[in-house]
């Protein structure tokens, strides 16, 4: 007898290769100044949101799209011809979602090995000490001046730019949408190291693998930003993993 989770793996491999590859949930990329520094402490600054709300004329309809992502996966529902339209559409992403998902990454790195996490609260205190950043002063530079005041030796920033929550139940209705940054800051506000992930579920034709993994239902904002976390920490390029 065949067993039902191979069958289903092989149909979903089969799908896949006919359907072609869907677009990567996860990119990275490394400045070639990554390797000449050290990072045995690395400060994690609470991570942010996409500035909010956003308000946009439906017939313009646009808001930034994280790296890896169509352009197409980010919609908005327009009434049918002679129904009224709203004149604007407003965007946002919680403000809760950058405390969920800067405490899924610290949570995926902490047990890290040769590596010390100074955690946000302690950096928010510095942020706070600092005042408002003077002209011309970057977020990075800023970055920068909160790890040396820890004695760290990098920062961990990032930013939610996307945050959606699914629409009906996990068997029908809109899928959710999670889209987020996190870069490695280093001396100066070089940036480092980044990692992007973008993901809106897909329908089992265009993302058989992705259906697979999701169990072929409609998951969370939360779990999105869970596996893209975790994704993300596997290429973070500090300390060695953990034996926990």
């Amino acid at each position: 007898m065949i067993n039902s989770s191979a069958l289903k793996w092989g149909l979903c491999v089969a799908v896949a290769v006919v359907c072609g590859c869907a677009p990567a949930k996860v990119t990275y990329q490394a400045s070639s100044e990554l390797e000449r520094h050290r990072m045995a402490t690395i400060a994690v600054l609470p991570f942010e949101v996409l500035k909010t709300p956003q308000y946009l004329p439906t017939a313009q309809a646009e808001v930034p799209v994280p790296e890896g992502a169509r352009r197409s996966d980010i919609s908005f529902s327009i009434p049918p011809s002679g129904q009224p339209r709203e004149k604007e559409v407003t965007v946002s992403v919680p403000l809760l979602a950058a405390e969920k998902v800067t405490g899924l990454v610290l949570a995926k790195v902490q047990n890290r090995e040769g590596v010390r996490w100074v955690r946000p609260e302690e950096a928010a205190a510095v942020v706070r000490s600092l005042g408002s950043p003077e002209r011309g002063v970057t977020a990075e530079k800023q970055a920068w001046q909160v790890a040396s005041r820890l004695g760290a030796d990098a920062a961990l920033i990032g930013r939610v730019l996307v945050y959606q929550e699914r629409g009906g139940s996990k068997y029908g209705g809109s899928p959710a949408e999670v889209g987020f940054e996190v870069r490695l800051i280093g001396p100066d506000g070089v940036t480092l190291w980044s990692g992007n992930y973008y993901e809106r579920q897909r329908p089992f034709v265009e993302d058989a693998i992705g259906a697979f993994q999701r169990g072929f239902v409609f998951v969370t904002a939360d779990e999105l930003a869970e596996y893209g976390a975790k994704q993300i920490a596997k290429q973070l390029p500090v300390g060695t993993p953990g034996s926990r």
